[in-house]
């Protein structure tokens, strides 16, 4: 069994070392992981930028990677507590924007801005605890390469977003979105789509 593999099966280690890695009542790293560790850890491509104010909040148990020529603006916050992260290469992630993994973001994709994707969930079924300490819940995220998201959208849990799908402003996408089409509105519908025999965008 793997290093990862025995702490995450005894809960005591898990316990210790995870406030080792994060100060008490925070979620996010503390200082010396992500000078020491973080930097050996996730992998950050040629030409990459990562803005001054934002909060990349990673942690060495999971993955964050950043493609080639991509950029985060200011504001942002990544978050690969409970999922890994990944975006692709000539992409943008725009002011304000939240990413929390699992979250996989492919090549040449445009988030607008403060525009939430999330993969994480809580747990709300007992009335006599609070969400907040009920059990979390991942699905995973993915958007594939093209895709343009305008502003204040929302994209939900275990939601994939086809190649070269576009997604209107203010959108709440709780649906997989298929390639090559218009989704708008909440819950996001797809309103347009793309007709390569004819070479045109259809109305639906």
């Amino acid at each position: 069994m793997s290093l990862s593999g025995r702490i995450k099966a005894n809960p005591l280690l898990k316990k210790v070392v995870h406030r080792m890695l994060i100060p008490a009542n925070d979620f996010r790293p503390r200082l010396w992981v992500r000078l020491f560790l973080n930097p050996f850890k996730h992998k950050k491509g040629k030409a990459s930028i990562i803005r001054y104010r934002t909060r990349i909040d990673v942690f060495p148990f999971n993955r964050f990677e950043l493609g080639s020529f991509s950029i985060i603006e200011d504001f942002s916050t990544v978050n690969n507590g409970v999922g890994d992260v990944f975006i692709g290469r000539k992409s943008i992630v725009g002011i304000g924007c939240t990413i929390i993994g699992p979250v996989a973001i492919g090549d040449n994709v445009m988030l607008a801005q403060n525009i939430v994707v999330s993969g994480l969930n809580h747990g709300y079924e007992l009335v006599d605890i609070p969400p907040s300490e009920q059990k979390t819940i991942t699905k995973s995220i993915t958007i594939n390469d093209d895709v343009w998201i305008g502003a204040n959208c929302v994209i939900t849990a275990g939601v994939t977003i086809g190649k070269h799908a576009i997604v209107g402003g203010g959108s709440v996408v709780t649906k997989d979105v298929p390639p090559y089409s218009v989704s708008v509105g909440n819950p996001a519908k797809v309103v347009k789509k793309y007709n390569f025999e004819n070479n045109v965008w259809e109305k639906l």
